[in-house]
């Protein structure tokens, strides 16, 4: 029987959690990559650091993180799930990687310019991206289209180093899936619903029931009155249409006609209804995991333990490749 692909996906633990958006774009396909793949999922952690969180806040972020992936289905028996700081031959491997980047090349990555520049971690950033995924020899990784000049530099080093140095490294693809849906920030149907950006227009998937309703009902419309897809007129009720279509399972064509006559009002109601309904079996559980941080750690524990035998694996290989003595035991 022919080995299963290997994926690998890594996500921060910043802002207050994660969206409806991050929901539908990353963590629902990583629950579904399980079935078919050998998948590695890591809290990117160290790379957090790059914006200097608060210690405790940090802490904190990373249990809850843990607590929602399982939560919205990420099962710690089918994957391999642990803290990238908990595998430290991750920053080994970046230092080595670093020392094949040329400076134009690392100088050249949006992110860092787009955010102004900053410190050298966030310059670093995209190396320690790339020494996360060659780590593990995956075959593929999913990224979004802000991810896909980060994952042509991985595949440029890996080919890089076994050019050099002989074949180490499975060069990966971009894991292809079903493309999601766009949400928009309630407030600012013109804008994509942001982590970062937070506010009441965003759409927490674990914030009390009540939260979820004001903020629904809140959402930013227009002076008509026709529920119907019109995304450049009608940006608001577009979302919500959107929202909706992806909460209930309905598509967007029969719920214009179901709700065709019907005002604002109920339509928003409906809504709220529909995405709560979504989301109760996920703050149910969620409630029951973060209540029990001893499970939370011994799930990152016993991931890093799996995931620490590759990446010694692959390590001494690549100090074998590049020169580097062999520890040797004392006495």
């Amino acid at each position: 029987m022919a080995p299963r692909p290997r994926v690998l996906s890594g996500i921060q633990p910043t802002g207050a959690g994660k969206h409806l958006g991050n929901y539908l774009g990353a963590v629902r396909h990583w629950a579904a990559m399980q079935d078919e793949n050998e998948c590695f999922f890591f809290i990117a952690d160290l790379h957090s650091l790059t914006v200097g969180p608060d210690p405790a806040d940090l802490r904190t972020r990373t249990r809850k993180l843990i607590a929602e992936l399982l939560a919205m289905g990420v099962d710690p028996s089918r994957s391999v799930l642990f803290a990238q700081s908990h595998v430290p031959e991750h920053t080994e491997l970046a230092w080595v990687l670093s020392c094949l980047t040329g400076f134009g090349e690392a100088n050249r990555m949006t992110q860092f310019k787009e955010k102004g520049g900053g410190n050298v971690g966030l310059f670093n950033y995209p190396i320690l991206q790339a020494a996360d995924i060659l780590m593990y020899q995956a075959n593929a990784v999913p990224v979004g289209e802000d991810q896909r000049q980060h994952l042509e530099l991985t595949r440029d080093l890996g080919q890089r180093f076994n050019s050099r140095y002989g074949d180490t490294f499975t060069v990966p693809a971009p894991y292809v899936q079903q493309p999601a849906e766009r949400i928009k920030d309630l407030q600012d149907p013109t804008a994509k619903m942001s982590t970062t950006k937070g506010g009441p227009g965003v759409l927490w998937v674990i914030e009390d029931d009540a939260q979820t309703l004001k903020k629904v009902k809140s959402a930013v419309t227009d002076t008509g009155r026709e529920i119907s897809y019109q995304p450049a007129e009608k940006a608001g009720i577009s979302n919500l249409l959107t929202i909706l279509s992806v909460a209930s399972g309905l598509p967007v064509p029969e719920l214009q006609q179901t709700y065709e006559g019907k005002g604002y009002g109920d339509f928003k109601a409906d809504v709220a209804a529909a995405v709560i309904e979504l989301f109760t079996p996920m703050r149910k559980r969620f409630a029951e995991l973060i209540a029990d941080p001893g499970y939370l750690d011994s799930v990152l524990s016993d991931g890093a333990r799996t995931a620490r035998e590759v990446a010694r694996t692959t390590m001494a290989q690549v100090r074998e490749r590049i020169g580097l003595l062999a520890p040797t035991s004392a006495g």
